[in-house]
């Protein structure tokens, strides 16, 4: 059975499952939140040596073709260019089609959110090298930074250098091939936070007060993601099937909208994009990383159109031009980020963007919190979807992808 079926009956499980069981039962809801986190876990768990020894080889063969810094270019172009039309195109949308105001709901005193700029830049060099092959495996910049550092080292010498690239060649195939193992199980893991999740749907959807928000958010991403990006790819990079695209990524979209974790999705990301759209490794394993860590656009996009109907909601006041470009400009940075959330990263772009925004609005992020989980949830379908369309253009442009035929994909 195809790995995106797989997905997809375990999300539709999980949503059936979620529909049925009581959502004021706190047993029950404390059963789920506790099967949440070794659910998100088992995403996790092959991510990081994953990461480290293919990231490690794409870049030595990358170096080695002289051609690592045009592809990184190439993506940086890719990411602002997309990042800008996606943040733009929901605050546009957000104020043509304006979803009703949010009642102004009494909640705790505002926290302290920060997106850690200064730790971030500390943590990327350890007084030990090998200090960060031991993290949690949330924040994965510093383990990019490694195998960015062990690739190069890679390129030094090649008549002491050939046994070890041979050896983290194969360790990077070994540990993919484990990854396959748990992409394989993911149908079952995922029936549990499907389920979660379409609980505190059904408990949000019942009441009127973010109705209208959830619909924009969801139609318009829906949109977004599955059909105008796509068409975007068509006319302007490769010419190729949109739709087979779409179809190569379904998976990852499940596993990303129903987990909200960029983490999560990462090795069942890898293995769509290399096995269903042929990108080969020396691509996928320096552009995936990047796009999950600082291509957040999807998160950052959804933070700026709930900012907007927060703004509508707290004030009668109209919103300037001056005001829409600040917010576009504040969600645009953020999106590059939010590299410690990956399970987050939408919610908290939000709560940045209440707080350096400021004018009352600090606590503003907090009307929303009842419907955190789903534009944490609709971020991350676009983080992964965006991920997987420039990943393939990107490997089309360079020559780095091999076509497959549908009916071989995974």
């Amino acid at each position: 059975m195809k790995v995106w079926i797989k997905l997809l009956i375990g999300s539709v499980l999980g949503v059936v499952l979620g529909g049925v069981l009581p959502s004021d039962n706190q047993t029950i809801m404390a059963v789920l939140v506790w099967l949440q986190e070794p659910a998100i876990g088992i995403g996790r768990y092959a991510m990081v040596p994953i990461l480290v020894f293919s990231l490690s080889v794409a870049v030595y063969e990358l170096r080695q073709d002289d051609f690592f810094w045009r592809l990184l270019f190439r993506w940086f172009l890719v990411m602002l260019g997309t990042t800008l039309l996606v943040i733009s195109s929901g605050i546009l949308v957000t104020l043509l089609f304006p979803p009703a105001r949010i009642p102004i709901l009494i909640e705790e005193q505002v926290a302290a959110v920060s997106l850690g700029g200064v730790d971030n830049i500390t943590a990327l060099f350890p007084s030990n090298m090998f200090a960060v092959l031991v993290s949690d495996g949330v924040y994965v910049l510093p383990l990019c930074v490694f195998a960015f550092f062990f690739g190069i080292g890679l390129s030094y010498d090649r008549s002491y250098t050939k046994p070890i690239i041979a050896l983290v060649d194969s360790l990077s195939r070994i540990f993919y091939h484990i990854g396959v193992f748990f992409s394989e199980i993911l149908g079952f893991v995922i029936i549990t936070l499907s389920a979660y999740w379409a609980i505190r749907y059904h408990t949000i959807i019942r009441g009127d007060a973010f109705r209208d928000l959830i619909l924009l958010l969801g139609i318009f991403s829906a949109v977004l993601g599955l059909i105008v990006l796509p068409l975007l790819l068509y006319f302007l990079g490769p010419k190729t099937h949109p739709w087979a695209i779409v179809y190569g990524s379904l998976g990852p979209a499940l596993a990303g909208f129903f987990s909200g974790d960029i983490n999560f999705t990462f090795p069942v990301l890898l293995r769509h994009v290399k096995e269903s759209l042929g990108v080969r490794r020396r691509v996928n394993a320096v552009t995936l990383p990047l796009f999950a860590i600082f291509g957040r656009a999807g998160s950052a996009m959804v933070a700026a159109m709930a900012f907007i109907v927060i703004i509508k909601s707290y004030s009668s006041l109209e919103i300037t031009m001056a005001d829409i470009v600040a917010i576009g400009m504040r969600a645009c940075i953020i999106s590059f980020l939010l590299v410690r959330h990956p399970g987050d990263a939408a919610y908290t772009a939000l709560a940045v963007l209440c707080l350096h925004y400021g004018r009352g609005f600090e606590a503003g992020y907090l009307i929303l919190k009842p419907i955190a989980f789903y534009l944490i949830a609709v971020g991350a379908f676009l983080d992964v979807m965006i991920a997987s369309l420039a990943t393939y253009a990107l490997a089309k442009i360079t020559g780095f992808q091999e076509t497959k035929s549908i009916r071989h994909f995974i």
